[in-house]
Order: structure tokens, then C-alpha cells, then sequence
């Protein structure tokens, strides 16, 4: 798992068929250090994230559980969660 900010929506017209309907997001992952990462991952939505929200994001098998079907998707990756706070050991909780 990993958390990150959600960037940016994802549109492919065109895709294997075992995706379709699914909604797909652009995450920047956090750094412990908070610096910007220049990285970013797409993740298939399935509880509604949006633009500028901070999510947790799955792979694999916890992946296709939270898209909700199960071995008959061709994507391993998910938005199971929208984070309300953030604290890191002795800091204050950080700012989303």
C-alpha cells in the first residue's frame, strides 16, 4: 500500500474489457521526507475519490477485492481509501 494525492482523472476510450466502468485516477505518492515525488501511479476509483484528496492506494490481490471482481479484472491496482488525517511518529498530523 501507499499513500499519495490524487492529481489528475484518467480517460482510455479503448481498454481490455474486463475494466470497463471502472474509473481511473493519477496519485503522486507521499514521502516520508515531504518532498514532491516525481513518480506517479494509476489507480482504479471505486469509492469516488477526487482531484487534490489523499488516498491509500492497494495492489494485487487487495486491488481487485476493492474493485470488487475478484481474478476477472486486468488491473492490480485500487483507491480503498480517502485519508482525513496524517500524522508521522513525534510531529503534528500533517496537512492534505
Amino acid at each position: 500500500m501507499l499513500l499519495g494525492k490524487v492529481v489528475g482523472n484518467v480517460w482510455a476510450t479503448k481498454k481490455d474489457e474486463s475494466l470497463e466502468g471502472l474509473r481511473f485516477l493519477l496519485i503522486n505518492p507521499f514521502r516520508l521526507d515531504r518532498a514532491r515525488s516525481t513518480e506517479v501511479v494509476v489507480a482504479a476509483d471505486p469509492i469516488g475519490a477526487g482531484v487534490g484528496e489523499t488516498v491509500i492506494v492497494a495492489f494485487g490481490r487487495a486491488a481487485r477485492h476493492a474493485i470488487g471482481r475478484g481474478q476477472d479484472v486486468g488491473y492490480q491496482v485500487a483507491v480503498v481509501g480517502i485519508v482525513d488525517q496524517l500524522s508521522i511518529e513525534g510531529g503534528e498530523p500533517l496537512e492534505l
